[in-house]
């Protein structure tokens, strides 16, 4: 019934989309019910954010997967989430809240095997993870899962303006319900959870990395050790990997009596209604540098094409006004060095047009079957004059 996109990845860009510098957008593209944008700017000196979006006449999906200690996770996500989502779309009958928790299991399932048959070789593959945000529309209800702290946000019609309605949950320790319910899991380790240098975190493999684990470079420093649900971060679910002789090569053992994060994800369900706007689904990256409300004022006054670029923009601009540079000299800093300043940001924002046609069940775009995935890296070094 879904004809997701399994042809490869320099097929499903579909027209519009440059590779130029740093960063990668494409300006608008249909989906059953409006349009939508993309924008992801890497950091990294690989790009450790992922994301997809998957149209027909009778669903739209989203993905948003912020990879942590390496790129392996998300682009692992990138080519069988949906692929789950398709085939237990069919075999149920439709879209539930079931269906996609057991997306999200065989994902993780799946990985762990990769893990398994690829960590004689590469032992830190075992410390890779990434967050994991989906987005599903059918039939008028919106389905928004997620692990990590990616985000999704709605904006709302309210009189003249636009408000922000946070959808997902944010799965950070720095969130105090969230160090609680991590605790409330350990109460026989008090120092589950720590405060280093100011910033809470589960205590893990950043703490105690090994000089050959400082190889993964400078895009190792923030998620895998402050986010409590993800895909992968196997070390830190399976206590039999990180007691392994193996992985104590790569890092220093937490002599773990059980997991300390899980693959579950929170999931909400909403049915979608007139004054919904548009939605946004973005990576931390972007949350770091604008509030929920900011971003929605920002979409509100824009016009369509190229929303999701102007965002990753209004952020960059705040990473500058922060670091007291300019703007321009933010995006001549290549990539990997420019982690230093901000992680990849990943933006989608998908409008939401409500037409008597689609209320109906009948969309305006009739047979678009189309998938578009981010580049699995964004080449060259440097962003070129005029692109942001």
């Amino acid at each position: 019934m879904l004809g997701l996109c399994l042809r490869p990845l320099k097929m499903c860009f579909g027209g519009g989309e440059k590779q130029d510098g740093l960063l990668w957008h494409t300006d608008l593209k249909p989906h059953a019910s409006g349009n939508y944008s993309i924008a992801v700017v890497q950091a990294n000196s690989s790009l450790e954010d992922q994301a997809q979006v998957f149209t027909s006449p009778s669903a739209t999906f989203v993905g948003v997967y912020d990879g942590h200690g390496g790129p392996e996770a998300s682009r692992f996500i990138i080519s069988h989430l949906f692929s789950f989502l398709r085939k237990l779309h069919e075999e149920e009958g439709g879209l539930s809240e079931e269906v996609i928790k057991k997306a999200f299991e065989a994902t993780e399932e799946e990985f762990l095997r990769f893990v398994k048959q690829s960590w004689v070789a590469r032992p830190q593959i075992a410390s890779v993870g990434s967050c994991c945000l989906l987005g599903a529309i059918s039939n008028g209800v919106l389905y928004v899962a997620n692990l990590g702290d990616s985000r999704a946000v709605l904006g709302r019609k309210n009189a003249t303006a636009a408000v922000a309605e946070r959808l997902s949950t944010d799965h950070n320790v720095g969130v105090e319900e969230v160090r609680k319910e991590v605790e409330a899991l350990h109460p026989d380790d008090a120092h589950i959870v720590v405060c280093t240098r100011g910033v809470w975190r589960i205590k893990g493999i950043i703490q105690c990395l090994k000089p050959a684990g400082l190889a993964r470079g400078v895009s190792d420093a923030d998620n895998d050790d402050i986010v409590s649900r993800s895909i992968g971060d196997v070390y830190l679910k399976k206590p039999e990997f990180e007691t392994n002789p193996l992985f104590q090569q790569f890092a220093c053992p937490l002599y773990l009596k059980r997991p300390v994060m899980s693959a579950e994800p929170s999931i909400l369900k909403r049915k979608l209604n007139a004054d919904d706007l548009y939605l946004i689904f973005a990576s931390d990256g972007l949350w770091d540098n604008l509030t929920d409300q900011a971003a929605v004022e920002i979409i509100f006054r824009s016009p369509r094409i190229g929303i999701a670029k102007r965002l990753v923009r209004a952020a960059l601009e705040e990473v500058a006004k922060k670091r007291e540079m300019r703007y321009e000299d933010l995006r001549k800093i290549e990539k990997g060095l420019r982690r230093h300043f901000h992680d990849d940001i990943t933006v989608i924002v998908l409008y939401l047009d409500h037409t008597k046609e689609s209320q109906n069940g009948r969309s305006r775009h009739q047979g678009v079957y189309d998938c578009t995935n981010t580049p699995i890296d964004i080449f060259s070094l440097r962003a070129n004059e005029g692109e942001l």
